[in-house]
C-alpha cells in the first residue's frame, strides 16, 4: 500500500503541510518540538513520511538514540518524559498503521517503540499482530467541542466549589509562556517529588534523582524556547507563594503535560482547581478541539481529580518492536527493585 517513502527525516516544509491537515495533532507533533528533543543532546531527528497510492500522506514522528544507548538501533516515538508520538495526518487507518509497522521491522533496528495518540488507538489496535509487544496505557481527555460554557458546565460540583473557593481566598494566577516562570515551576516540581516519595515509599534522594533525570529544568527550558507561545507555564499564589501550577503545550489541541502543588499552602484554598480551569479557558479561547490531561495509569486519585473536569478515560498501549526481550528484561528488573525498595504505586 506504500507508494514510497518520501524522505527521512521530514523536510520542515512537508511537515508542517500535514500537520496543518490534523485537526487532532497534538501540540508535540510539531517539528519543533523534535527541535527541542535533539538539544537535549540525546536524539536526533528520524522522522518518516509515508506517501500511500491513494494520495494520502503521513508521518510519524520519530528519534534515534545517541550515544551507548542507542547502540543496536533504538527508535522511539516518543522517549519517555517526551510526550505522545504515533501517526500524524488525517484520516489514518488500520492499513496505514500495518504498513508503518511492516516499513519498521524493515529497517531491523534492535528495538522501536511507539506511544500513540489515545484518540487515536483504535487503528493500531487492529493492526496488532504476534510480533508486537503491548504495554497497556490509560490517559484522560476532555473534548472542547462546547467551548468555554462546554467545559464550565462539564465540571463536577467539586470542582466549581474550588474555583469560587480560590476566587474567594484571593489566590493569584500568573501564566508565562517560552519558559517565562519555569524556575518558580521547578522548585514547586521538586516539592512534589517530596510527597510523592513519601507516598510511594522511595529514598528522598532517589525520588529527586530520578526526577531531575527524567525533567532536568534545561529540558523544559528548552521546550519553552523552541515552542515560544504555545509553551504555558501557569501559576496560582497563595500568600505570594506558588502553590499549584502547571505546563500546558498548545496547538490544535492542548495537552496539559506536567502539574505540580505544594500541597500543605494549598489546603482548601482551591488553588489546584483554579490552575486547571485557568488552562481550559486558554484552550477554549484558542479553539482547541481536545484538552489532554496526560497518562492516568492506574491512579484511582488521580482519575477522580481529571474527570472531576470532565475528563473521560482512553485505554490504549504503547507498542514495542524487538529484536531480543528489551522490554521483558526491563519490566522484570523494575519489579525486582520496586520490590527492593518497598515502592508503592499510587
Amino acid at each position: 500500500m506504500i507508494k514510497h517513502l518520501v524522505a527521512s527525516p521530514v523536510p520542515r516544509e512537508k511537515w508542517h503541510s500535514v500537520l496543518a491537515n490534523d485537526p487532532g495533532a497534538l501540540p508535540e507533533h510539531a517539528p519543533e518540538w523534535i527541535d527541542a528533543m535533539e538539544a537535549d543532546g540525546r536524539y536526533r531527528d528520524a522522522s518518516r513520511l509515508y506517501s500511500f497510492a491513494d494520495g494520502r500522506e503521513v508521518l510519524l514522528p520519530l528519534v534515534a538514540r545517541r550515544g551507548l544507548a542507542g547502540v543496536g538501533g533504538w527508535l522511539q516515538s516518543y522517549p519517555s518524559g517526551w510526550g505522545m508520538g504515533g501517526l500524524v495526518g488525517d484520516d489514518v487507518d488500520a492499513d496505514m498503521a500495518r504498513a508503518v509497522l511492516h516499513d519498521l521491522r524493515r529497517l531491523g533496528r534492535q528495538r522501536v517503540s511507539i506511544r500513540p495518540d489515545p484518540q487515536r488507538w483504535h487503528p493500531w489496535a487492529e493492526a496488532l499482530d504476534a510480533g508486537v509487544l503491548t504495554i497497556p496505557r490509560r490517559a484522560h481527555v476532555i473534548d472542547l467541542a462546547g467551548g468555554t460554557e462546554g467545559a464550565w458546565n462539564g465540571l463536577s460540583k467539586s470542582a466549581r466549589r474550588g474555583i469560587r473557593a480560590a476566587e474567594r481566598e484571593g489566590v493569584r494566577i500568573e501564566t508565562g509562556h517560552s519558559g517565562a516562570l519555569l524556575g518558580e515551576y521547578y522548585s514547586l516540581f521538586l516539592t512534589s517529588v517530596d510527597r510523592w516519595a513519601a507516598h510511594q515509599h522511595e529514598p528522598r534522594m532517589l525520588a529527586h534523582a530520578r526526577a531531575r533525570r527524567r525533567d532536568p529544568l534545561g529540558k523544559l527550558q528548552s521546550m519553552g524556547r523552541h515552542l515560544g507561545e504555545n509553551f504555558t507555564v501557569t501559576l496560582a499564589y497563595v500568600d505570594g507563594r506558588p502553590a499549584a501550577g502547571s505546563i500546558t503545550l498548545f496547538a490544535a489541541t492542548a495537552h496539559d503535560t506536567r502539574a505540580a502543588m505544594d500541597k500543605d499552602l494549598v489546603g482548601s484554598t482551591g488553588a489546584g482547581e483554579l490552575v486547571q480551569w485557568t488552562t481550559l479557558q486558554m484552550a477554549c479561547e484558542r479553539r482547541c478541539a481536545e484538552y489532554h490531561l496526560g497518562e492516568s495509569g492506574q491512579s484511582a486519585a488521580l482519575a477522580r481529580f481529571k474527570e472531576k473536569f470532565g475528563a473521560v478515560p482512553h485505554d490504549y498501549a504503547e507498542l514495542r518492536l524487538d529484536r531480543l526481550p528489551w522490554t521483558r528484561t526491563d519490566a522484570t528488573l523494575r519489579r525486582a527493585a520496586k520490590r527492593v525498595l518497598g515502592f508503592r504505586d499510587v
